[in-house]
């Protein structure tokens, strides 16, 4: 009796089936190609920036405290300020690129039905520009106590810790506006970067 080819030991292991990739339709906004956008490389580059001088300025005053037993007394101040530039600069960035989080599986057997998406994600994009005029209007508000008080060491004024959370509040609700005007699909790609 011969082993069918299946049951061969020396015979490779059958393939493991894979899902076939889900072609390009109009549902999804086609996929971006080519040299990065200008604002992006400046946001980048602006994130890098503060990064690079927070690093220096933490790694200098560790150095200096536990080294010579002095320190830097605005290293504090000067890297809270720069990291909260850089969250809501990178915040900002991410939300025209779809790298926000985003629970898509209750979306995806809804996928064909078109008018529903449609209804759907104009409902999602009315809702960001909820959230983010809420966040606007608490931040202006802080933006405005802030002017009157100054920083201990360096003396910035304290309007400059809220105003970029104003400012990336602002621009992402124009841009959710914008996908609302234009009726912009929800991009529903999140679930094959876990996979």
């Amino acid at each position: 009796m011969t082993p069918t080819p299946a049951s061969s030991p020396l015979s490779s292991p059958s393939p493991v089936p894979q899902r076939p990739p889900v072609p390009p339709g109009n549902d999804q906004p086609p996929p971006v190609h080519g040299p990065r956008p200008l604002w992006l490389r400046l946001a980048e580059g602006a994130m890098a920036l503060c990064l690079a001088v927070m690093a220096l300025a933490v790694f200098i005053n560790v150095v200096l405290r536990y080294g010579f037993g002095s320190g830097v007394a605005a290293s504090e101040e000067l890297s809270r300020l720069l990291f909260v530039w850089m969250v809501f600069i990178g915040a900002t960035a991410a939300y025209p690129l779809g790298e926000h989080m985003a629970f898509t599986s209750l979306l995806l057997p809804l996928r064909r039905r078109r008018r529903l998406m449609t209804v759907i994600a104009a409902l999602i994009r009315l809702a960001v520009v909820a959230a983010a005029g809420m966040v606007a209007w608490g931040a202006w508000q802080q933006v405005v106590v802030g002017l009157d008080s100054r920083s201990v060491v360096l003396g910035y004024s304290n309007a400059l810790l809220p105003l970029p959370a104003l400012i990336s509040s602002v621009l992402i609700g124009l841009m959710a506006l914008w996908q609302l005007v234009r009726a912009q699909p929800l991009n529903l790609d999140h679930e094959l970067e876990v996979e």
